[in-house]
């Protein structure tokens, strides 16, 4: 048995490894992501007030703060039984959807994006974001790093701070509008919608148009028949903010339909040793193991499961490039892991579209901003559509509002089934086939990854038996005083 390691793995929030088992006749037996870092919110976010969470929440990760900031205080409304002004949830949704749209550019220009605009096989030292920069021109960066910077303008506006916001609360939020205030909001949406339209330009001219990136997406390399999920609207659009989860099958069929409140009926969660990653599927499938197909527990979230579980999208831009999207890969549901990032561009749109009518509405300016909670704190779930999948904040408090239990599903953990299937398919694809194992072989197993955008930090919360630990303690001369080893 021979074992290749790539450690760590690059462009992706967080930290992980890939292990590789081959037999001693080069056949791929195996392949893992296994993650070694541990966060642990879950547990020590029990014995706090509730209302504390849409802060402390935020600290899991500094990439995607705003996803945990509205799942948990969506969760803190329903321990709370109270619903948001409408207005209050427009200035959420404002954020949220400014937020989705500087989230998605920093996966598809700085971490997937040198895949396919420098190349998956280019030197290590040309695949990032300076190596992108000098194959599309300084003004290309120059266009992504002040929308980038506009978009955090407005989030700092919205939510207190550019990042970890402070702002939702239970019932609503603590500031509005001024009409002032609403025409910035109005000029930097209209700016993220053009951004969105740069967008969808360098994808058609770098990587639609390019023959052999559109054979790698479509090969069967990074191809899997899984199930999908994620939130809609009443008309079947996508909502990244509120809506009913949506879960279709492997032939686009929908198998379940419900409210964020029933996701326990509908999902079921594992661990496994290898991985601080807990392991979730659909109950009413079971689980059989790291499999796809129509009888396999395994779902997939994040973009491309929320445009397979979609009738088409809320905006026009969007549904154009929807439109595109199905008739070039053949019709919903797409199955190719690759076109990840083709449905990361048409949110990116999406979002912006929304955002920007949002700011237009004269309604964000009223001051009716906060329902104040009367009821007694129980038990509640917030769920939101993080730019990586389904996010699910569930808590239950005693009767003063304090946490006695504290459950996430975060979008990363939502696919750790399905990542785990497409990294085994690509290293055996790819290795298989060839004598030399190059850098760029494995980094186009890691593609196969990375077009989940995983973030780890969110996702690592299992704690499967003990954690290995190893402590020396030292004198001010640097002499070893303790030592300890736990197994």
């Amino acid at each position: 048995m021979k074992t290749i390691s790539i450690d760590p793995i690059t462009r992706l929030e967080g930290h992980g490894r890939i292990d590789i088992f081959m037999d001693d006749d080069g056949h791929v037996d195996n392949a893992y992501l296994r993650i070694p870092e541990l966060r642990g919110f879950e547990e020590f976010c029990v014995g706090r007030p509730v209302e504390e969470l849409p802060r402390i929440t935020t600290r899991i990760c500094g990439v995607c703060p705003e996803a945990h900031h509205m799942a948990s205080a969506k969760a803190a409304d329903a321990v709370y039984h109270v619903d948001p002004p409408e207005t209050a949830k427009k200035l959420r949704r404002l954020l949220y959807n400014t937020f989705f749209v500087a989230d998605h550019s920093v996966h598809f220009y700085i971490l997937g994006g040198p895949d396919f605009v420098v190349g998956p096989t280019a030197p290590v030292a040309e695949r990032n974001i300076f190596g992108l920069i000098q194959k599309v021109g300084i003004e290309t960066g120059k266009t992504v790093i002040k929308s980038r910077a506009r978009a955090q303008e407005l989030i700092k506006l919205l939510g207190g701070r550019s990042i970890h916001q402070v702002t939702s609360l239970p019932g609503g939020v603590t500031r509005g509008l001024s009409e002032d205030e609403r025409q910035t909001a109005e000029e930097i949406t209209a700016e993220l919608v053009e951004f969105g339209k740069f967008t969808v330009k360098i994808l058609e001219d770098v990587v639609l148009a390019n023959p052999a990136y559109v054979d790698l997406i479509t090969g069967d390399t990074f191809r899997h028949e899984t199930h999908y999920m994620g939130l809609v609207n009443e008309d079947n659009q996508p909502d990244y903010y509120d809506g009913h989860i949506r879960i279709v099958d492997t032939e686009g069929a929908e198998i379940a339909r419900f409210r964020p409140n029933e996701y326990l009926d509908h999902v079921e969660e594992r661990v496994e040793p290898w991985t601080y990653l807990k392991v979730p599927y659909l109950k009413a499938r079971g689980w059989s193991g790291m499999t796809d197909g129509q009888d396999s527990g395994v779902y997939r979230a994040a973009p491309l499961a929320r445009l397979n579980v979609a009738d088409g999208m809320s905006t026009p831009l969007a549904q154009e490039q929807y439109e595109r999207m199905m008739d070039t890969l053949g019709g919903r549901p797409v199955h190719f892991t690759l076109a990840y990032h083709w449905a990361r561009v048409i949110e990116l749109v999406n979002a912006a579209e929304t955002a920007y009518a949002l700011a237009r509405d004269p309604e964000i300016t009223n001051p009716d901003i906060r329902t104040l909670p009367t009821e007694t704190p129980d038990e509640g779930v917030g769920v939101v559509e993080a730019p990586r999948g389904t996010l699910i904040h569930h808590y239950k408090t005693d009767e003063d509002g304090i946490l006695t239990a504290v459950n996430l599903i975060v979008g990363t953990t939502n696919n750790n089934a399905a990542i785990n299937l497409s990294i085994k398919k690509a290293a055996k694809g790819l290795l298989e086939k060839t004598a030399e194992i190059s850098d760029g072989v494995l980094n186009m197993i890691e593609m196969a990854f990375r077009a989940y955008d995983p973030c780890m930090a969110c996702a690592t919360h299992s704690l499967p038996g003990q954690m290995p630990m190893e402590v020396t303690v030292r004198d001010p001369r640097g002499e070893i005083i303790a030592h300890r080893v736990r197994d």
